[in-house]
């Protein structure tokens, strides 16, 4: 027989001596932390969800902050009409802008699962510190400032008049007579539940309530020779309001002698010209003012082929076109006295500032009613 061959084969090849793969094991401290995280956010899978939407929130509103910021400050750069030093230079702002966005977004895909790997609450954890320096950066006066430069660019010529009155309103509020005026806030003090239950049934700003009691009567009631009685002075209200005011009260009609009945009648007069003005509070008071006679200013406005209160004003010569000034100006007065307890001087050290941070009732001009301080509540004089 012949023998069999036996294949041999060398035993450096063979399977069995074959040298394992390595794995390397991740250590023990630096897993830890991760593997707790994902354990949690396994058992409770909303926490992701949480997570995630709180990242997301975090890094727009931090890109938010930014963009108004630079935008801001480009508008003042290139604030003008020259299409080489403005307009140009304004849109290449624009597109660096979009430049960077993107970069930075690439930025953080690429870092975000490393984050994610050392701690699955990390890359939520960095995105909230970011929006919180944001928001420390919007907190300050440079910022405010930009604000405004990107609301003036992008408001147009609404923005424009808006600003406009609201430096006449400042310049009338330095040219008052401050003491008078504490005077006439003191004499209100009686009056004023009413005027905020008025307001609040009408949706209107009781602020402004006051500021036209103060530029109507002084808040002294008393009859004047065109027939306006008491407070408001109102002499032919529209029927509109009549009823409304009739309603709100819940009663026959409203009582010319009586204070409370006389507010809300003034309130929804204020409403009704509001409306047929489109929300114009420039307009509205002036309609207030004028009243309904030879048509009112709706039809003064058609007449001369006026839209807002730039172009209506040089018809107004036998008129009181500085009525809506002198209404803001007190209401504006009132309402620093309920934050400072006192009507600063408006060339004083800094109080000019602080006078247009505090804002215009009604105008939305630089308002921060959400810094307010308590009111402060004076006895009545």
């Amino acid at each position: 027989m012949a023998a069999r061959e036996t294949a041999t084969k060398p035993p450096g090849k063979s399977p069995a001596n074959k040298p394992k793969a390595i794995r390397k094991r991740p250590s023990a401290g630096k897993s830890a932390k991760s593997t707790a995280a994902r354990s949690v956010l396994s058992r409770f899978p909303w926490r992701w969800a949480l997570l995630l939407g709180a990242e997301i929130c975090a890094l727009v509103a931090a890109c938010l902050v930014g963009t108004i910021a630079v935008l801001g400050r480009a508008a003042e750069w290139f604030g003008g009409t020259s299409l080489a030093a403005n307009l140009l230079p304004f849109a290449g702002t624009v597109l660096l802008l979009a430049l960077a966005g993107a970069a930075l977004l690439w930025l953080w895909l690429w870092v975000r699962p490393r984050l994610k790997l050392k701690a699955a609450f990390l890359p939520a954890g960095l995105a909230l510190c970011v929006a919180a320096g944001a928001g420390l950066s919007a907190a300050r006066e440079p910022f405010r400032r930009e604000l405004a430069n990107l609301r003036g660019l992008v408001g147009g010529t609404e923005e424009a008049e808006r600003l406009t009155i609201a430096h006449q309103v400042f310049a009338a509020y330095r040219r008052s007579d401050l003491a008078q005026m504490r005077r006439i806030i003191d004499r209100a003090q009686i009056y004023l539940p009413a005027i905020r239950q008025a307001a609040e049934a009408n949706t209107v700003d009781d602020e402004i309530l006051v500021g036209i009691g103060a530029a109507e009567s002084s808040f002294l009631p008393r009859d004047s020779k065109d027939g306006g009685r008491g407070l408001f002075q109102i002499t032919a209200p529209p029927k509109a309001a009549v009823e409304a005011a009739r309603k709100q009260l819940g009663a026959d009609k409203p009582d010319p002698l009586n204070p409370t009945h006389k507010t809300y009648l003034a309130a929804a007069t204020l409403r009704h010209y509001l409306r047929d003005m489109k929300g114009d509070l420039f307009l509205g008071l002036l309609a207030y003012n004028i009243g309904p006679s030879n048509g009112g200013l709706r039809s003064i406005m058609s007449q001369y082929g006026a839209r807002d209160f730039v172009t209506i004003q040089p018809y107004l010569q036998n008129l009181p076109r500085d009525y809506p000034i002198r209404v803001l100006s007190a209401a504006l007065a009132y309402r620093l006295w309920r934050i400072d307890g006192k009507l600063p001087r408006y060339e004083e050290g800094n109080n000019a500032q602080h006078i247009q941070d505090v804002g215009i009732p009604g105008l939305g001009v630089g308002e921060l009613r959400a810094t307010r301080k308590a009111e402060v509540q004076v006895p009545p004089a």
